[in-house]
């Protein structure tokens, strides 16, 4: 449970302790951000001891009393003007007037209290008044993640392109100075991996635009009976001329149709990207077996490859995003570091998890549990 410091500004003792009694014990639930929050009490006696209080602590909650020997309520809010704090002020007096309360808040009172108040009075304006704190400083904490996690994206997006921008550039520089001479065919060679590191740019921006489509939930969806059996056929397509120019059995094992609800173009992509992974990391010669079945109301997709491996930290991390596993195993691979964060998305659209067992040179198994029943609606 947390906890908000309360400075009681009150010349008279009697108000000081009734609100330390008053609010010693008491708590506030904040059913938004399902938070909690108790009370710690302090007092001055004075406007000049709290204005110090304040300089070396600022509360978060003031309760301030516009009377006082010295310097008045109203000059310690205008005193304090210039201090750059989220502190909320409530004014206590027992002169309340229209005047009184325009110029408290004039001066950044957040709220007005006249005395004599009840308990339940000072506990309805301190519920108020933690509920605000506390929704204001979740609200702040989030739009400070989401601004880090914004320039974190675009660090990591722009360092994604900026690699196979450079070798392309640098490849069109050797061929504009006729390095290898006249002959276009001594060029071909960095032409293909300009060819490829293209290739490369536009799988990172397609699965971009296919992981803001599913967190932003509107992606056009199209749920029906598909049959997963048949879908991992045509992933299989994809990847065999990889395959097979590696030496690589790709085999699928079902026995049938393996149908559930679901959006084709989701389960495409699913299997499109673990099948591209367990080619794109496995070893020449090596072997992938798909499974696809039907478990009472989860259907199973899994792959079993005999590729590099991973260690346990490892596969702890390969579900975030941009994440790619960087060793002296995988130079050389390409790859966007986004696609298993697809996969995990699209499975839990359709209430399912992912789950990898892997071992390093040995191989990865990824199992994919997906509810047949109709997928969630985005």
């Amino acid at each position: 449970m947390g906890k908000l410091r309360v400075l009681v500004t009150d010349d008279e003792m009697g108000m000081r302790l009734g609100v330390l009694r008053s609010l010693r014990d008491f708590t506030v639930y904040v059913p938004d951000v399902n938070e909690t929050v108790g009370f710690v009490i302090d007092y001055a006696e004075s406007g000049e001891e709290s204005l110090d209080k304040i300089r070396q602590q600022p509360p978060d909650i003031l309760l301030l009393d516009h009377k006082m020997p010295g310097i008045s309520g109203l000059e310690v809010l205008e005193r304090l003007a210039d201090m750059k704090t989220d502190m909320l002020t409530v004014m206590i007096t027992a002169y309340a007037s229209i005047e009184t309360a325009v110029a408290a808040t004039k001066q950044g009172a957040y709220d007005f209290l006249p005395k004599p108040f009840t308990p339940d009075e000072l506990k309805s304006t301190i519920r108020k008044a933690a509920t605000r704190l506390v929704l204001a400083r979740q609200a702040r904490k989030l739009a400070e993640e989401k601004q880090q996690v914004r320039f974190e994206f675009i660090r990591v997006l722009g360092h994604e392109l900026k690699s196979p921008l450079n070798a392309i550039g640098g490849y069109l520089e050797l061929m504009k100075k006729r390095q290898l001479g006249g002959e276009l065919s001594a060029y071909d060679e960095m032409l293909d991996r300009s060819l490829d590191r293209i290739d490369g740019m536009h799988k990172l921006i397609r699965d971009l635009l296919d992981l803001t489509q599913i967190e932003s939930g509107r992606a056009n969806r199209c749920l029906a009976e598909v049959d997963v059996t048949a879908l991992a056929g045509t992933a299989i397509e994809t990847v065999q001329a990889e395959a097979d120019a590696r030496k690589i059995a790709v085999r699928i094992h079902a026995e049938g149709p393996v149908c559930m609800q679901a959006d084709a173009r989701e389960i495409e992509m699913l299997l499109n990207n673990v099948l591209s992974n367990a080619v794109k990391y496995n070893r020449e010669g090596g072997s992938v077996d798909v499974t696809i079945e039907r478990r009472d109301a989860q259907v199973l997709i899994t792959t079993a490859d005999t590729g590099i491996g991973m260690t346990s930290e490892e596969t702890g991390r390969i579900f975030d995003e941009f994440i790619r596993i960087k060793n002296e195993r995988t130079q050389g691979i390409a790859g966007s570091g986004l696609g298993l964060s697809l996969v995990k998305k699209i499975a839990q659209l359709y209430n399912g998890v992912v789950n990898v067992e892997s071992e390093p040179d040995i191989g990865s198994t990824f199992t994919i549990s997906l509810e047949a029943g109709k997928a969630a609606q985005s």
